[in-house]
């Protein structure tokens, strides 16, 4: 499966931002998703993820009440509603599909479940 994040930009602090990843090559509905990011100088860390038909979400505490993750199956789309951004949510955002087989929402935090990314979007809040 190949993803296309895109939806990033520049924004304020208290703004809001959605970001969007689009799926193709496969069937959508076969892959968990989830969303990762990466800041400046630090290692990609895990944002929210969900199931295969959306049933199961987990999100990330930092982002919790913040963050809302969501998937569109008939468009191949997976989404990250990004509301309250803080300085510290600046970061590239990707997208990725877990083909493990292993995949849990216990293990959904592991980017070793993930074997497809996308290319990334930056996200860029400013104080």
């Amino acid at each position: 499966v190949q993803l296309q994040a895109s939806g990033g930009g520049s924004v304020q602090a208290g703004g809001s931002l959605r970001l969007s990843c689009v799926a193709s090559g496969h069937n959508f509905t076969n892959y968990p998703m989830g969303w990762f990011r990466q800041a400046p100088g630090k290692e990609r860390e895990f944002v929210a993820a969900t199931s295969w038909v959306g049933s199961l979400k987990y999100v990330q505490d930092s982002v919790k009440g913040r963050f809302i993750i969501s998937r569109d199956n008939a468009k191949n789309t997976l989404y990250l509603q990004m509301n309250s951004l803080k300085p510290d949510d600046t970061a590239i955002y990707y997208c990725a599909a877990s083909g493990s087989g292993t995949w849990s929402i216990r293990r959904a935090a592991s980017l070793h479940e993930y074997d497809h990314w996308g290319q990334g979007t930056l996200v860029t809040v400013s104080s």
